[in-house]
């Protein structure tokens, strides 16, 4: 068992969102679902929690009610290895709802805050050439999905 598991608020979607982010991570699986008991506050049978795990990290959604709601205070990064991989997860995250913003930001449509980020922008932002660096932190800044082959040619100065 992890000793930190994040938990996700959520006002009656916890399962939904649960089975829609497990269905974009290729071992994501829903471990578990609890239900209210009569004991309550819930209706007996209706989902209280769910445990899932996206890339070998648990997290529960609780359907806690409508008195909290998602903020960018908080976000899940994803990182990705290409722009195929960036393109998927910001297609899906963004669809049905969901919002881009910027800088390989968006919302999703249960409105929790994603970065989708490119490995090859950790590297480039790393960069011993900090004019290069620069360059590739100018071009990100306008961009919302962001794109690998433009920021090389940013860093590259092109």
């Amino acid at each position: 068992m992890q000793k930190i598991t994040t938990n996700l608020w959520f006002d009656g979607q916890a399962e939904e969102a649960a089975a829609f982010y497990t269905s974009l991570f290729e071992d994501g699986r829903v471990l578990g679902v609890e239900r209210f008991t009569e004991a309550g506050p819930g209706e007996p049978g209706s989902v209280v929690t769910v445990t899932f795990r996206l890339a070998g990290q648990e997290f529960v959604a609780i359907n806690g009610g409508p008195e909290f709601t998602f903020t960018e205070a908080i976000s899940l990064s994803v990182d990705c290895e290409t722009q195929e991989e960036v393109d998927r997860y910001w297609e899906a995250l963004t669809a049905d709802g969901g919002e881009e913003v910027q800088c390989g930001w968006l919302k999703d449509k249960y409105g929790l805050s994603w970065q989708i980020v490119p490995r090859a922008l950790v590297e480039l932002l790393a960069s011993s050439d900090r004019e290069a660096a620069a360059r590739a932190t100018r071009a990100m800044l306008e961009m919302k999905k962001l794109d690998i082959q433009a920021l090389r040619d940013a860093a590259a100065g092109v």
